[in-house]
């Protein structure tokens, strides 16, 4: 078998995705709605499958920390006291050439990323600093002459005929109220964290915790992006996985490290390499915040975001408790103190985390020798995440074969997701499989008759073996039981 070869085509992967079951653009017989998207039988498989490894992994390994499931909608305030109304906003530039809108300190930041890559990560890094000291003195004109000063072209047109800089809101907006007149302005939450921050003191007595613990969370949020592309990377709807860690003032760095350290260590453990991943710190910090940083994969694109783990310090329960006049503070007995607790938050977008592991996935390869040689192309997701646990073929539609099959699939489907197919060749049917990512094949055919035995095809070798049916459960169970990347994210 040929070295694998890296694949890095977005456009591949979307083609992959629409036409094997995983995403499809939404509304696409109305032709579809910008950056808006639908999963497909395999996808919804999968985010599910990284949605439970990541809840699990929280909740169950962590015994300080628990769950959260807050309404999307929230009282109008709420996002007035955690500064969302008057300052969730993206710098927007045009250019008046191609006419396509652009963030501006996105142009920026990609800019002083191909600095990098041409081994100038001095200017790279100068050039975010000084990004970050007009953004932070809100010198929107000094961001268009950054722009303009380094030459910073439209990708489209190639020139640098830009408009100026301008704050664009990224919420969304409705109405609630049956009466016109009654009604009131409220608004499609942008983040999941609010949720948690007003249910601190619901959940911290009823669970009965104490701090340092943990309140977890996944839940649609909507953002009105400027420019929303790369497929699900940046959407207008999306999913997010976030936990707020609530802790003594003044250790909050010690556990901002911990769980730098810890979310580094699950990305890895579900099999994403080293080299593809690395930190980002922060050097513009968010207004709640006095530490941040992003765990960043390799794209096709350059490295980008898949997850952020920020300091929030006390800023969002401190506004909480100022806006609504009701005391967020936790009495801590074991040091007889009233604080209102740190935050450490750890926030992973579902939708990139799928994304990550699809491009992680796709695998092209060359087998065969000489003029038999030829590509092969499967899904390598870690068998736990496969949206197919298994895949149960007759190797004819006749001689009983199909029956035995149908047995062996009712047996097992309580255990796992399953399909079952007889039509075309056997090979084909491999195929089909391992361009879904399927990890195992099971074929029945006439020898299972006289022995009870089936042959199990491994997607990422391609071997066979002989394995009693009696047997399937435990060998099947053993290899894609979410038990495993437990033992894994515990024993490293």
């Amino acid at each position: 078998m040929a070295k694998q070869e890296e694949h890095s085509a977005l456009k591949d992967i979307i083609s992959h995705a629409k036409e094997y079951g995983f995403v499809y653009p939404s509304s696409e017989i109305y032709d579809g709605l910008q950056a808006v998207y639908d999963y497909g039988a395999y996808g919804v498989e999968l985010k599910k499958n990284l949605k439970d490894v990541w809840w699990q992994s929280m909740t169950r390994l962590n015994s300080n920390v628990v769950g959260i499931d807050a309404s999307i909608f929230m009282h109008p305030t709420t996002w007035k006291a955690s500064g969302h109304v008057d300052s969730f906003n993206d710098p927007m530039i045009d250019n008046k050439d191609s006419k396509k809108r652009y963030r501006a300190d996105v142009l920026v930041e990609e800019y002083a990323a191909r600095l990098e890559e041409e081994g100038k990560a001095a200017e790279g890094k100068a050039l975010e600093q000084e990004l970050a000291r007009l953004l932070d003195a809100e010198d929107l004109e000094g961001v268009r002459q950054l722009i303009i000063d380094n030459g910073i072209a439209c990708p489209i047109s190639g020139t640098t005929n830009w408009t100026e800089v301008r704050q664009f809101n990224l919420m969304f907006s409705t109405q609630i109220g049956s009466v016109a007149d009654e009604s009131s302005t409220v608004y499609l939450r942008p983040e999941t964290a609010q949720g948690i921050f007003v249910n601190f003191l619901n959940v911290q007595k009823t669970a009965r915790m104490k701090v340092p613990f943990g309140i977890a969370q996944i839940g649609k949020a909507f953002r009105n992006e400027i420019v929303a592309r790369q497929f699900i990377f940046r959407m207008r709807e999306f999913e997010q996985m976030e936990m707020q860690f609530f802790v003594r003032p003044g250790e909050e760095m010690e556990w901002y490290e911990k769980w730098k350290e810890s979310r580094m260590k699950w990305h890895k453990v579900l099999g994403v390499p080293q080299e593809k991943l690395r930190f980002h710190d922060h050097e513009k910090l968010a207004h709640y915040a006095n530490a941040a940083a992003d765990i960043e994969y390799k794209f096709p694109f350059g490295f980008k975001e898949v997850e952020g783990i920020h300091s929030r310090t006390d800023f969002d329960l401190s506004q909480h408790q100022e806006f609504s006049k009701k005391k967020q503070q936790y009495f801590d007995t074991e040091i007889n103190k009233n604080y209102i607790p740190y935050v450490v938050e750890t926030s992973i977008g579902a939708d990139r985390l799928f994304l990550m592991t699809m491009f992680n996935a796709y695998t092209e390869e060359m087998v065969g020798e000489g003029d038999k040689a030829k590509k092969r192309t499967y899904l390598k997701f870690h068998p736990a995440l496969a949206p197919v646990k298994a895949a149960i073929f007759p190797l004819t539609k006749k001689d009983g074969l199909p029956e035995v099959a149908k047995e062996i699939f009712d047996d097992l489907k309580y255990d796992f997701n399953l399909v079952y197919e007889e039509q075309q060749s056997i090979g084909k049917r491999y195929t089909r499989q391992d361009l879904i990512g399927t990890p195992f094949c099971i074929a029945v055919d006439h020898q299972t008759l006289e022995d009870k035995t089936v042959t199990i095809r491994h997607r990422d070798t391609m071997e066979q073996e002989r394995v009693a049916i009696a047997d399937l459960r435990k060998v099947i169970g053993e290899a894609v039981s979410i038990s495993k990347i437990f033992r894994e994210l515990e024993d490293k």
